[in-house]
């Protein structure tokens, strides 16, 4: 009968002792599941603005063992103040490995302002995972909402006045280069009145051309002269009506002007050959383009030398 007893004690003890047990061990399991960071670098907790970064380091070590990141945290909007930045691993001097994780300031409150970066679990791939806890900071806004409205501390300012540059440099560079312009065009202005008064005086027709253009009268016979003398210089001899062809074959630029000058000898000999060995009396003669025809052997000859 005691025996008995004893049996059934012991059943009981043993019944009540094994979900301790199993407890006890479920309890011991949880660190190694999932185990707190033991080193972490938050930023600081206080005068934080818009646009500045908060960095979060997490020492990727865990008793004395290196952990490597399953995952990094992505970058993602977290709420209306933060968002994250793409995660990093980081290497310092003494060869230890570091997991740096940013956040951007992203909104400006109205006024002081707490708030927290999330808390963050971090899977391992050879180790228990990492635990973050949310982190408070104070951020605030970047300027007051009233201006104190004392001395200078007005809510508008007004315009800087902007300081003159130097130009009395550039003054100087622009009156040298306006000189030397004037200059050039003053010695090309000589150039071209020395060109024409040479051209005048040597050219034939240049020559011709300057004469005619002071004779009031460019039917009278001293105008012809002047361009029968033009031709005769231009051939180095005496040209006649006969003898154009031989002009023409020397100066091969006045032959587009063969007609007109046909139609010059003719009239030229009209003029003063036929009158003088008839006995009828002079008819007045019909104006003839002399001064179109020299204009022309003008330009003929200067586009040649030209």
């Amino acid at each position: 009968m005691k025996r008995c007893h004893v049996a059934v004690l012991a059943l009981v003890l043993a019944l009540s002792v094994v979900p301790a047990g199993l407890a006890l061990a479920a309890d011991s399991a949880k660190p190694a599941a999932t185990a707190a960071a033991t080193t972490i670098e938050q930023p600081r907790s206080f005068g934080h603005v818009l646009g500045d970064v908060l960095t979060q380091r997490v020492l990727l070590e865990h008793q004395g063992r290196s952990l490597e990141p399953g995952a990094l945290p992505s970058a993602a909007r977290i709420d209306l103040w933060l968002e994250r930045r793409p995660s990093r691993i980081e290497t310092d001097a003494a060869g230890r490995r570091w997991l740096a994780i940013e956040y951007q300031l992203i909104n400006a409150p109205r006024a002081l302002t707490a708030i927290s970066l999330p808390a963050l679990t971090i899977a391992t791939a050879s180790g228990p995972a990492l635990a973050l806890p949310a982190w408070p900071v104070s951020i605030g806004p970047l300027t007051p909402a009233e201006a104190f409205g004392q001395g200078d501390l007005q809510p508008l300012r007004p315009d800087r006045p902007v300081a003159s540059l130097p130009t009395y440099a550039t003054l100087q560079q622009l009156k040298l280069s306006l000189l030397a312009l004037l200059a050039v065009l003053l010695a090309w202005l000589a150039w071209w009145a020395w060109r024409n008064m040479r051209e005048a005086q040597q050219l034939p027709f240049a020559h011709a051309w300057r004469e005619l253009r002071r004779i009031d009268d460019p039917a009278s016979p001293e105008a012809w002269r002047v361009v029968h003398r033009a031709l005769n210089r231009s051939a180095g001899r005496v040209v006649h009506g006969a003898s154009l062809p031989q002009l023409l074959a020397d100066a091969p630029y006045l032959r587009p002007l063969q007609p007109r000058l046909e139609d010059f000898y003719r009239e030229s000999t009209r003029r003063f050959f036929f009158a003088e060995s008839t006995a009828a009396p002079a008819q007045p003669h019909a104006a003839y383009a002399l001064k179109p025809l020299c204009r022309a052997l003008r330009n003929a000859e200067k586009r040649h030398r030209h």
